[in-house]
Order: structure tokens, then sequence, then C-alpha cells
């Protein structure tokens, strides 16, 4: 098979990521799932804040994993993927919501989290002179799954109930990840380090100030950014959008989009912390702009930058926790801060579930709710990148000591 970074690398991230990203289709989704179980919507949205939580618990622990063997991670990502939707699907035929919450919540959960980081690292390696453009390809997979699977969804349900459509999506995403598991290999140039893991240094990297910037930066884009996706599709309507599937496709186009571009941009710029105060400045103001106006159209761009943003918020993460902390552990250190994702599965949709399905306010009271949290994280990424100028600054000195 040819050694080269786009069969081993670029391809089979993609495959792994447009597979594994079909669980921001939820919005989709969860309106017949709790038809089919005869609940209401509320009684299900945990399953998708699990599912969250346990791609980035997974993520955090499976770092370690994932640096050892890329192929098996792969592999194993594949089977808990598809296992969470099957059984998923029975739990919808017996109507249990237990078996639901186990299933697409912590099994399906697993598979994303292993998944999502398995070809990060690989790419990054693979394109080592721009890391920006890697994880571009590999984490714009994820959004792109949303451009792919809604309309299928909407076609499948329209046809079949939620069950069968679980069933389908599972079938769908065998063949491409288990594909991608057997091509995809780090470079062979590349020796793993072997040392073993210290605690004390896990520690030091955890509480480390810029550390935690980046983590609350990372935690409120997606808390902000999942609060919209999950109700995407009541948003739509609220606005009278009338087809739901175009407007799911396309913020999933910007998405992907903001996926591919704000990483690929930070190749260019010499402090990438500004990636993140790009992303939260033109978040904040559409937040802003919807609550003030409630506007049809004002909506649908506002869902667009966010989404533009939230996907843009993952792929430039590795490259800021690289240029911040090394490349030589990266696996295990965007594990750690993917542990956001965790909380933030449970905060993001709850958060948008609580204000309108249990409170009862407007849409417009979460979109200031937002623009609020928006600003905050851009106060955070203003503070980082004056620590990043006072860290390059340092190193300035000491290199004309050196010398």
């Amino acid at each position: 098979m040819m050694e080269n970074k786009f069969v081993r690398a670029a391809i089979p991230a993609l495959f792994i990521h447009m597979c594994i990203g079909s669980v921001y289709c939820w919005s989709l989704l969860k309106g017949q799932i709790a038809v089919d179980m005869g609940v209401g919507v509320p009684q299900i949205e945990m399953a998708f804040s699990l599912a969250i939580f346990f791609l980035g618990m997974s993520a955090a622990f499976g770092g370690r994993l994932v640096e050892k063997n890329v192929n098996f991670t792969s592999f194993l990502s594949m089977v808990c993927f598809v296992s969470g939707l099957c059984l998923a699907s029975y739990a919808v035929t017996i109507q249990s919501l237990p078996l639901l919450f186990a299933s697409y919540g912590a099994l399906m959960g697993v598979g994303l989290g292993i998944g999502y980081l398995s070809p990060v690292k690989t790419l990054m390696l693979w394109f080592k002179d721009s890391p920006g453009l890697a994880t571009g390809i590999a984490i714009s997979g994820f959004g792109l799954s949303k451009v792919i699977f809604s309309p299928i969804i909407e076609g499948l349900l329209s046809v079949y109930d939620s069950s069968t459509t679980l069933l389908i999506m599972a079938g769908i995403s065998v063949l491409p990840m288990t594909l991608a598991a057997i091509l995809i290999r780090k470079p062979k140039h590349w020796i793993e380090a072997t040392h073993k893991f210290c605690i004390k240094e896990a520690f030091r990297i955890v509480f480390n100030p810029d550390y935690i910037k980046i983590w609350l930066m990372f935690f409120i884009n997606i808390t902000c950014g999942l609060a919209l996706i999950a109700f995407e599709k009541p948003i739509g309507l609220y606005v009278g959008f009338s087809s739901i599937a175009l407007l799911s496709s396309l913020t999933a186009v910007f998405n992907t989009a903001g996926r591919f571009c704000y990483a690929t941009g930070s190749d260019f710029l010499t402090r990438k912390a500004f990636i993140y105060g790009i992303i939260f400045l033109t978040s904040l103001a559409c937040c802003f702009a919807s609550y003030a106006l409630m506007l049809p159209m004002v909506i649908v761009v506002a869902l667009m930058v966010v989404n533009a943003g939230y996907g843009g918020g993952f792929s430039t993460l590795p490259i800021i926790l690289k240029e911040t902390f090394g490349m030589e552990k990266i696996s295990m250190i965007h594990g750690f801060a993917l542990s956001a994702w965790a909380w933030a599965g449970l905060s993001g949709n709850q958060l948008s579930s609580y204000l309108i399905n249990i409170k009862g306010y407007g849409y417009e009271v979460l979109f200031g709710v937002l623009g609020v949290l928006y600003a905050i994280s851009f106060v955070i990424s203003l503070s980082l990148m004056r620590s990043h100028h006072k860290m390059r600054a340092k190193q300035m000195v000491h290199e004309l000591k050196v010398r």
C-alpha cells in the first residue's frame, strides 16, 4: 500500500469523522424517537448530553491508548459507535429509556471520543509543516457528516420509524470506519516515546494557567454551540424556515467550513489564540443582534456564524495546545482538553432545555444568554494572547543571553 499522507492519514480521518459526526443530527432524530418511545422530547434529551459527555471523557482518558496503537483504537471506535446505534435502535423498539441512555449515550459516546481523537496526531505528524491544515482536514469531516446525514435522516424518517433509521445509520458507518482502521498509520520516521505516564506531569499541565484559559474558552464555545445545535430544528420552525433539512445542511456547511478555514488560517498567524478571539467576537455580535431583532434572516445568519465558530474552535484547539505545550504528548494533552467537551455536553443541551422547556422563555433570551457567555470567552482569549506575548518575550530575552 502506498505510504503517503493522504492514504495513511487524510482519507482515514475523513472516513472516521464523517461517520461519528452524525451525532450532531440529534435535533432531527429526537422528535421521532420521543414519539416512538411514547415520551416527551425533554425526557430523552439526556441521551445526547450523555453521548457528548462520554465523548469528552473517553477522549480525556484515551489519549495514551491512542498514542500506543492508532489502528486498534480506530477499530474500537467503530465497534462502540456502531454497537451503540444498534442498541439504541433496540431501546426505541422496547421503549427503554435506561437502555437508550446507556447505548446512544454511554457506549456510542465512547466510540465518538476515541474515534475523534485517534486521527488528529497522525495527521499532524504527516502534515508537520502545516498542522492547521492537518487538523482542518480531520475535524472538518465531523461537520461534513451533518451535511451528508441530514438529508438521509430526513428521507429515512419520512418512510421508516426512528428505530429503523438508527439501524441504517449503523450499517452506513461500518465499512468506512473499518477501512479507516486498516489504512491509518503514523509516519515510519516517527518513534513514539515509551516513558511511563507521570501523574505529577499531568497535574502540572492541568493546573497551568494557560491550559485553564484554553479549557474555559473551549468549554464555553462548545456549551454555546450545543445550546443552539440541539434546538436548531425548533428555532428554524419558530422563525418560519420551511425546509429544516436545508437549514440543517446549511449550518453544517458552515460548521465544516469553520473547522477547515479557521484551522488553516492559523498556519499564517504568529499567535494561534488570535483565532479564538475572532470566533468569540463574531459569535457574540450575532447573538446580541438576534436577541435585539429576532428577524428570520438574522437568526439564520447567527446559526451559520455560531456553527462556523463552533467547528473552528475544535480544529484550532490542538494547534493552540501544540504551540503552548509542544508536540510530543499532544494526544494526551488534547484528550485532557476534550474533557471540556464532556461537561459542555451536559451543560449546553441542558441550558437551552432549561430556558425554553422548563422556564418557558423565548428564543431571544437564549441568544442573549449565549451572547454574554461569548463576551466572557472573548475576554479570556485576550488574556491568553497577552500571556503568550509575555512568554514569547521571555524566550527572546533568553535566546539573546545565550548568544
